[in-house]
């Protein structure tokens, strides 16, 4: 089941996405609960996410460049609190 997230890692993605990328559509949604059990799994309920965005800044970037913008915004919660991130970024009208 997905379920969008207010726990504190969701926050701290909706937060640091907000800032860096001042999207016009931000959805932060948890997949963890399908991955209960599998290899990253911390027990934290807060390790598999999707992330819903769009973005002005995306306009001149390919995907992959936005995955990278992502990722970096994210920085060191890619690497020590999030297992697995799903990301679906766009332009507006895309």
């Amino acid at each position: 089941m997905n379920a969008r997230s207010t726990g504190p890692v969701a926050a701290e993605i909706e937060k640091r996405l907000r800032d860096a990328l001042a999207p016009s559509h931000l959805a932060v949604i948890n997949d963890s609960a399908k991955h209960h059990g599998h290899a990253g799994d911390d027990g934290s309920g807060e390790s598999h996410f999707t992330v819903e965005i769009e973005a002005d800044a995306f306009a001149a970037m390919t995907r992959l460049e936005r995955q990278r913008a992502i990722n970096a915004a994210l920085g060191d919660l890619m690497r020590g609190r999030v297992h697995a991130l799903a990301i679906r970024a766009r332009a507006p009208g895309e």
